[in-house]
């Protein structure tokens, strides 16, 4: 394992949106034991509420979660510090969610309050250009509280040749995008997939064989299946509940294990991450663990282990996955950290 490897990038709520955090933390990963050491701040910048690596160089994007939007870039030191290379106004409010492209031409950016996607070319060392394009999603949901107007909360790109899915909190919602790779705007796709009125998608998480996804309901506590055509159109397949506890489910984060055999889905409001085995692409609960805390933002699967940022219990906590089972339990104690919302190995 390089020292890259074993580096841990972790996003936060600086003061701009009431948080605690200081801005993106680096730790150190031990990969037999799951230990995670903070390393300090590797950069103070506002609000870099969600992570995500090139997929081919040393360089680190955040957005910037603001009412005037950013998306920040840093190279990235083997020992964890960030260098800044640039930062881009993505043309709305609330970023919240962001993806490169598989050949990292592109970066994509989810803008959760302005309802939109931002569209940015990357050079050779992989610094953002000039915004591409910006997408404007129109409509409303019937939860006068949370979807009075479109509201993108991810970017998926394909890793094969498929259009990019938009998931849209606001619209009931995912949108389809073929990318026009000379020009860098971004080519709807119709029809745009609807979940049934209040879902409120969030995440959705794809299947390493390509052909399958699922999509986890924020608003109506669900987690839905969908077979995916060679087109890129979702089909869905069964629905079901995202937490077997009581109480108020908001699911938020959606990811399918390394070998393609179980599910997982953070569950805030009652502090669990369900496991859902999914060989035959229907979700069935095969467990629920507490996660010590009672919100679980997001979480990462690396090696053997789960991290889990607890937004409001400011920790991130440490899980080992048995690889037969597909279960995670809690390993040593909790790492205290302020206002963390993304974990980026």
């Amino acid at each position: 394992m390089t020292a890259q490897a074993a580096i841990v990038h972790i996003g936060g709520y600086t003061a701009e949106s009431g948080g605690r955090a200081a801005g993106i933390v680096a730790a150190r990963r031990d990969p037999t034991s799951g230990e995670l050491t903070p390393l300090g701040t590797a950069a103070v910048t506002p609000s870099p509420s969600f992570l995500v690596r090139h997929p081919a160089l040393p360089v680190l994007y955040a957005v910037n979660e603001l009412p005037e939007g950013q998306v920040s870039a840093f190279r990235a030191a083997p020992d964890g510090d960030l260098s800044p290379l640039g930062v881009r106004s993505t043309g709305g409010a609330e970023p919240c969610h962001l993806a490169v492209a598989p050949d990292g031409r592109y970066l994509f950016v989810a803008n959760y309050g302005g309802g939109s996607v931002a569209v940015f070319p990357l050079d050779a060392d992989g610094v953002p250009g000039e915004r591409s394009d910006l997408v404007h999603h129109e409509g409303r949901g019937p939860d006068p509280d949370r979807q009075a107007g479109a509201h993108c909360h991810m970017v998926s790109p394909d890793p094969g040749a498929g259009p990019l899915l938009a998931v849209d909190l606001g619209t009931d919602s995912v949108y389809r995008y073929d990318l026009d790779a000379a020009s860098g705007r971004l080519v709807p796709r119709a029809p745009r997939v609807r979940t049934p009125a209040g879902t409120g998608p969030r995440h959705l998480a794809r299947h390493p064989d390509g052909r399958r996804c699922w999509l986890v309901g924020e608003l109506d506590g669900t987690v839905t299946a969908y077979d995916v055509a060679a087109d890129g159109a979702l089909h869905q397949r069964e629905r079901v509940e995202a937490s077997g506890r009581a109480g108020h489910v908001q699911p938020s984060e959606i990811a399918v294990g390394p070998d393609g055999r179980f599910l997982y889905v953070g569950n805030r409001g009652v502090g669990t991450v369900a496991v859902f085995a999914v060989a035959d692409g229907t979700p069935r609960l095969v467990a629920e663990v507490d996660t010590g805390g009672e919100w679980p933002r997001h979480f990462a699967l690396t090696g053997a282990h789960l991290y889990l940022a607890d937004e409001r219990a400011d920790m991130i906590r440490i899980f080992r996955v048995d690889p037969d089972t597909g279960v995670p339990t809690a390993v040593g104690e909790p790492v205290p950290l302020a206002s963390p919302t993304c974990v980026c190995p």
